[in-house]
């Protein structure tokens, strides 16, 4: 049945995004016409992990209700063309014969992934496996999940592999695919092929068949299973879209880039920096600087390194707001502005950040070790956290651009962090590039701007691209202040010991550490 979604009296059409985070869910709804492109928050609702005797798990059964009833608050708004579905990458659900979920799905920062890391099956060689899959060694990377999973009493049952927005469209639609810009985050996909690599999944000893056959955004992913129609509301016959379903793919889409030499940074819970490109980097001395290459649309390759972003300061936050002093952002920000430059800095990618638990704390024991004093007060850690990312930006673009043989001229952020003035003007500063900060909602505008695509409504990636700088809020930071004090930031940082990169990276030779 078609679904009749125009607004005549505007011209314009409705999709419903569904934006799955680390921390929260949304169901926004866009209404797309000629030069129009406009956001609503239909819901908001809570992801809130579950620690369960064998680990970390998400609560994917809230998580779809939420999204529920998100999508009935969205039918409200009008008729709905279609849907799509992002989330965060490498987490999944495994399926039954009958399609039944084995078990609540696993969180990334579970710690039987930093075991399962440090040990690969014999024969596999950690270079074979860039070589292929182009992808940054991390612990929590699919590929790990696995080999620690298939150690439990559900591996035996397991029939279907999807990753966590795939297994959400399943639940609404019946279908079963996999959206090739997650599959990308996996390790077992092929970077220049473009498909799932029958040879590292065999040679990991995995089953093929759990793999199930690839969508491009802008698929159709079927429609609405009829209970679901009938608790939301919305039509029987309305399609379900594939977009770019990981949240970091819709949000480079949304970069409102009027040239191609420019560098990107998705900063939300993590800052995701790096480059777009035509074909992978496959090198070994990319490799060794352990940047990822990630699928985005049409083909093309994100080439980034995974930064602890936001997730450092709202993790400070959480722990100030539980000892019974809450500390308002604003405020916090001003405090920060206020105090003295470069006091302490971190590596953000420091091993001991990655869990939930004190982040003061931990920044206080980094400091002990690197021969720094801890901040006196919670401005002082706000601006440690911002200064530090701002140079991890700076060496991240400045690397990639590097082993990519690219010069960018300008860095777009996006993201939540696009709002956070001090962050934005600061990685201005410390790269020595203008900064253009927006759109804060880039991965619900990229979800909402490939369904309306889908449906004929926008051209290209560069058309896409225009519509979003021009109908969305930006601004724009030069570079200001003293380079030198970046620059003898920087050379104080150093590496510590236990870096998240060589946490639990193999032997060059081989699986064992």
């Amino acid at each position: 049945m078609a679904v009749n979604s125009i607004d005549t009296a505007s011209g314009a059409t409705l999709f419903a995004a569904v934006d799955l985070g680390a921390t929260s869910g949304r169901v926004i709804t866009g209404r797309v016409g000629p030069g129009r492109l406009e956001l609503t928050e239909a819901h908001r609702f809570a992801n809130t992990p579950v620690r369960l005797p064998d680990g970390l798990r998400w609560d994917v059964l809230a998580l779809y209700q939420g999204m529920l009833d998100g999508l009935r608050a969205a039918g409200r708004s009008g008729p709905v063309a279609s849907i799509g579905i992002d989330t965060w990458a490498v987490d999944y659900g495994l399926l039954d014969a009958d399609g039944a979920l084995l078990g609540l799905p696993f969180h990334y920062r579970d710690g039987r992934n930093l075991r399962a890391s440090q040990r690969l099956p014999a024969g596999c060689d950690v270079r074979e496996l860039y070589a292929v899959s182009g992808l940054q060694h991390l612990p929590f990377n699919t590929v790990y999940q696995l080999l620690a999973h298939r150690e439990t009493a559900q591996w035996e049952a397991a029939r279907t592999l999807l990753l966590m927005p795939d297994l959400l469209v399943h639940w609404l639609t019946g279908s079963v695919g996999a959206e090739i810009t997650n599959a990308s985050t996996t390790g077992l996909f092929d970077a220049r092929g473009g498909d799932w690599s029958d040879a590292l999944i065999g040679r990991l000893g995995l089953e093929r068949s759990l793999f199930p056959p690839l969508r491009e955004p802008g698929d159709p992913a079927g429609t609405l299973l009829p209970h679901v129609a009938e608790y939301t509301g919305l039509p029987g016959g309305t399609p379900v879209t594939a977009v770019a379903s990981h949240d970091t793919a819709s949000a480079v889409a949304a970069v409102p880039a009027t040239d191609a030499d420019f560098a990107y940074i998705s900063c939300g819970t993590w800052s995701l920096a790096g480059l777009e490109l035509d074909a992978p980097v496959l090198s070994e001395e990319s490799r060794a600087a352990n940047f990822t290459n990630e699928r985005g649309v049409d083909g093309t390759v994100r080439y980034l390194r995974n930064i602890m972003g936001m997730w450092l300061l709202e993790e400070c936050r959480r722990v100030w707001d539980r000892s019974g002093t809450p500390l308002g952002l604003t405020g916090l920000l001003a405090e920060a502005a206020a105090s003295e430059p470069f006091a302490a800095v971190i590596d953000p990618d420091d091993a001991s950040f990655l869990a939930p638990g004190d982040m003061p704390g931990r920044i206080d024991a980094y400091l002990l070790r690197t021969g720094q004093a801890a901040p006196r007060t919670p401005g002082g850690y706000v601006r440690c956290v911002l200064e530090s990312l701002a140079l991890a930006h700076r060496r991240t673009l400045r690397r990639a651009a590097e082993l990519a043989g690219r010069d960018p001229v300008r860095i777009h952020l996006v993201g939540g962090g696009s709002r956070n003035e001090l962050l934005c003007q600061w990685t201005a500063d410390a790269s020595g590039l203008p900064v253009t900060a927006g759109p804060a909602e880039a991965t619900a505008l990229g979800n909402i701007l490939l369904q309306a695509r889908a449906h004929g409504l926008v051209g290209d990636l560069a058309g896409l691209r225009r519509l979003v700088a021009g109908t969305q809020e930006l601004r724009h930071y030069e570079p200001r202040g003293d380079r030198g004090a970046w620059e003898r930031a920087e050379a104080r940082l150093g590496r510590s010991p236990c870096h998240l990169d060589e946490a639990a990276a193999p032997a060059p030779e081989g699986g064992q550490v």
